[in-house]
């Protein structure tokens, strides 16, 4: 009997490597899988990835150019709903946390690089000032917010950074050049305002962190984050926020993104 057992036994140890790379390849296809959201076999997402060559570049390389492509060339603004799909996010050519980390996830994954999204809330107040007057006063004080997490040399890193373009950033750090340190508004809340980490080299970056409250943990996909968390708003904010509303706070950044150099605060 003892012989038998340690027979089972052997063939259950030599089995063990097997079973574990079978359960890793599992859950790393989980995180490159394609979804209504991440739609990267849209048109325009693979002429994107054609025209770009991402493809050809190295791990750690593709994942830089990709993530400066969505924080620089995606500019800072509000679209019509956190749930849309990548190929709106891109044809809009603007997002804010939640629609910059789908288009993210979806240029990453169409690319075979293995990711994941994070959920929060964060305070209104790092809005203020991008939303002002009676619509800042209306709107929730927790505010869903995610960040993508992605699976790189083994390692997890987390991008928030990729928010905020640079040309927008920047001007905005022109015109509040008194402030060296914490920052909270125009989409901004960070503790080092006058050099942000928002460049990715095997790294974690932030820019909107400092304004967590609530966090909801990671998810597979953001289909799966959003068919449990939603923003509180009621059905009449809702369309408010959509159709008057995200005008007014796209037209603000882009007053900050296009203003002469001038203190913001005064």
């Amino acid at each position: 009997m003892r012989e038998l057992f340690k027979g089972e036994f052997a063939i259950a140890l030599q089995a063990l490597p097997v079973y574990l790379c079978h359960k890793y390849k599992c859950v790393m296809d989980n995180y490159l899988k394609e979804t209504k959201i991440l739609d990267y076999s849209n048109v325009s997402i693979q002429e994107l990835l054609e025209q770009r060559g991402w493809k050809d570049l190295g791990n750690v390389s593709r994942v830089k150019a990709i993530y400066n492509f969505v924080r620089d060339e995606i500019k800072f603004g509000y679209n019509v709903s956190d749930d849309i799909p990548a190929s709106e996010i891109l044809q809009d050519g603007y997002g804010q946390c939640n629609t910059k980390a789908t288009l993210l996830m979806t240029l990453l994954r169409a690319t075979g690089i293995p990711n994941r999204i994070h959920g929060f809330t964060i305070d209104k107040a790092l809005q203020k000032g991008a939303i002002t007057g009676i619509w800042y006063k209306l709107s929730p004080q927790n505010i869903l917010h995610s960040w993508v997490e992605v699976w790189v040399n083994e390692q997890w890193y987390f991008l928030e950074g990729v928010i905020l373009d640079k040309p927008y950033l920047t001007k905005l750090q022109e015109q509040n050049s008194d402030c060296k340190t914490t920052f909270c508004g125009f989409g901004v809340y960070t503790d080092n305002f006058e050099n942000p980490p928002i460049e990715w080299n095997l790294n974690n970056t932030f820019i909107q962190d400092k304004g967590i409250n609530q966090d909801f943990g990671v998810f597979d996909t953001p289909d799966e984050f959003y068919s449990k968390h939603q923003q509180k708003l009621n059905a009449l904010k809702r369309f408010v926020f959509q159709y008057i509303v995200r005008y007014i706070m796209n037209n603000n950044v882009e007053i900050i993104r296009n203003k002469s150099v001038t203190n913001l605060k005064n």
